[in-house]
């Protein structure tokens, strides 16, 4: 295996603007040091070194209180830098870990008293057709359900926008709460109208899924991302209380594109225009999708 390589991860610029109390960053991942926390599938990129403490110092320096830390593929179900990172966080930090359908019991339990509060999927098959080595596919859901069910976890997934329409009715299925990543994985160049986004508004609108509202993955437009905004703002038209606010930092695979996390903070300021809107989409629907003050380390 080639020798692993790495990049530092890029930080924010101190974020001038005010923000609610409370505001949640719903999408990041940490890595490293690799000696104390390998990675499972190594990639053949540079990944950032963004250990806890860089994570911890990105927050801040963002004016964000409470994160959630989201599973990476290439870290597969290995859970130990999640772990301590919930036992350091005094409550502050959430977990939406990965598992397969041969996960114990008690390890199940052990997550969710740490303060994970739901499981990851990706359907991203490689180029070749194989399935992403680490990546845990939309196949486990059926099989975790009922024990996600018993946790009162939520079902959160990755995939390109055709992929995650093709898979709707098993993801729905299970009637748990299903979160969808960045935007659906939404195509701007098919226009607002496309079918898959109608139906992804549709279902907001019913309050039958949960949208992170993250840009960096469907528009090469920054820094402004400006073919992003109606997209953005017919989610938040369909269902205010169904959107939660995402970086996605440490923005894997974007070695000198990496956004400013204030920046994106701002242009979502600046797309949901409303205060009361404002706070529902940082800070209380965030706290009741993730649980913030019910379970883990308080």
């Amino acid at each position: 295996m080639a020798e692993l390589a790495f990049i530092p991860s890029v930080m924010p610029s101190a974020n001038a603007r005010s923000l609610p109390a409370g505001t949640c960053d719903t999408h990041c991942h940490i890595f490293g040091p690799f000696t104390q926390y390998p990675l499972d599938y190594p990639p053949d990129f540079p990944i950032p070194l963004a250990p806890l403490d860089s994570y911890q110092q990105m927050l801040a320096l963002a004016g964000v209180q409470r994160g959630v830390l989201v599973q990476p593929s290439q870290q597969d179900c290995s859970v130990a830098i999640m772990l301590d990172a919930l036992a350091t966080s005094g409550g502050a930090i959430r977990g939406v870990a990965a598992a397969r359908s041969d996960i114990p019991e008690p390890e199940l339990e052990k997550l969710s008293d740490a303060g994970v509060v739901g499981l990851r999927f990706v359907e991203a098959p490689m180029p070749s057709g194989k399935p992403r080595p680490g990546a845990v596919g939309f196949d486990q859901i059926a099989y975790l359900a009922s024990r996600m069910r018993a946790l009162n976890w939520s079902i959160n997934v990755w995939a390109k926008m055709p992929d995650l329409m093709r898979s709707m009715d098993q993801l729905l299925e299970p009637e748990l709460p299903l979160v969808i990543e960045h935007m659906g994985m939404l195509d701007v160049n098919l226009g607002h109208e496309e079918s898959g986004f109608q139906t992804l508004l549709a279902l907001l609108r019913e309050g039958r899924i949960w949208v992170k509202l993250s840009v960096s993955r469907c528009s090469m437009a920054a820094p402004d991302y400006a073919d992003l905004r109606p997209f953005a703002e017919a989610l938040i038209e369909a269902n205010p209380d169904q959107i939660v606010w995402g970086s996605d930092w440490p923005f894997i695979r974007m070695q000198g594109k990496e956004p400013d996390v204030s920046h994106l903070l701002h242009l979502a300021q600046d797309w949901i225009a409303d205060a009361v809107i404002e706070k529902k989409i940082f800070v209380d629907n965030a706290a009741r999708l993730f649980r913030f003050n019910e379970v883990g380390n308080q």
